[in-house]
């Protein structure tokens, strides 16, 4: 009997998804952990929840993630959240926030991946200094507003407005920003948003560049490759760098 033929594309999909549902998994993890197993109290544990539906991961996945974050199941594993620092091609600043159950495996890959696309990682607080710790808030809302006015309304600091889903002018147009604030006002902004009527899709604590790299767009492809493989790597949770 001859061997199965195996479509590459569909397997290299496959474990691009599993991936995908394992980075998930370990969000929602800690996000139980530090906040508790209840979606309604626990903001992060209720928007990592969220994002996992959206991409259809599987249901016993979110509910095992839970309830091995929450204490509930004890599987011997603990995920840490460690932050990593170092320079890209061309001096840019790069920080990776990568959550993981082998910090002895991560540390070496994301040294590796440095090392292979030009850069170099570093010791701690050799690029934080490059970077605000800011809250951010990606939201959505489904009528015309000032986005200017409503981060003054929110208390943030600075918006940013992205192209809204559909074509201005239409019923259906929304408006998409992401808007920026002190690392601590991170759950009053979100509040404040959802009071409003903008629907909060993401509320995270990140590091904002202080000053962006000026690089020639040739220099910006080298840095582009480092992050898409940092971003690639199964622990790697978070990639920030100094470019736009």
């Amino acid at each position: 009997m001859g061997k199965s033929w195996k479509n590459p594309i569909k397997e290299a999909m496959a474990q691009k998804k599993g991936a995908l549902f394992t980075k998930l998994a370990r969000e929602i993890s800690v996000a139980a952990r530090l906040g508790g197993p209840d979606l309604e109290a626990n903001s992060r544990l209720k928007l990592a929840v969220a994002a996992a539906r959206e991409v259809s991961c599987p249901k016993d996945t979110i509910e095992r993630a839970i309830k091995k974050g929450s204490g509930q199941l004890d599987d011997g594993q603990q995920i840490e959240e460690l932050t990593y620092e170092g320079y890209g091609p061309h001096g840019v600043g790069v920080v990776v926030e990568c959550q993981t159950d082998n910090k002895n495996r991560t540390v070496s890959e994301i040294r590796s991946l440095f090392k292979h696309h030009g850069g170099n990682m570093g010791e701690t607080g050799a690029v934080l200094w490059m970077f605000d710790r800011v809250s951010w808030i990606e939201a959505q809302i489904a009528k015309s507003v000032d986005p200017e006015e409503e981060a003054i309304e929110v208390g943030a600091n600075e918006v940013e407005t992205q192209q809204p889903s559909e074509p201005e002018g239409s019923e259906s147009s929304a408006t998409l920003c992401s808007f920026y604030g002190a690392a601590e006002d991170l759950d009053s902004i979100r509040s404040a948003l959802s009071d409003r009527g903008w629907e909060v899709r993401k509320a995270e604590l990140s590091y904002k560049p202080k000053n962006i790299t000026d690089l020639s767009p040739e220099q910006k492809q080298d840095v582009v490759t480092l992050l898409e493989a940092l971003e690639d790597n199964e622990d790697s949770h978070r990639v920030y760098a100094t470019i736009e």
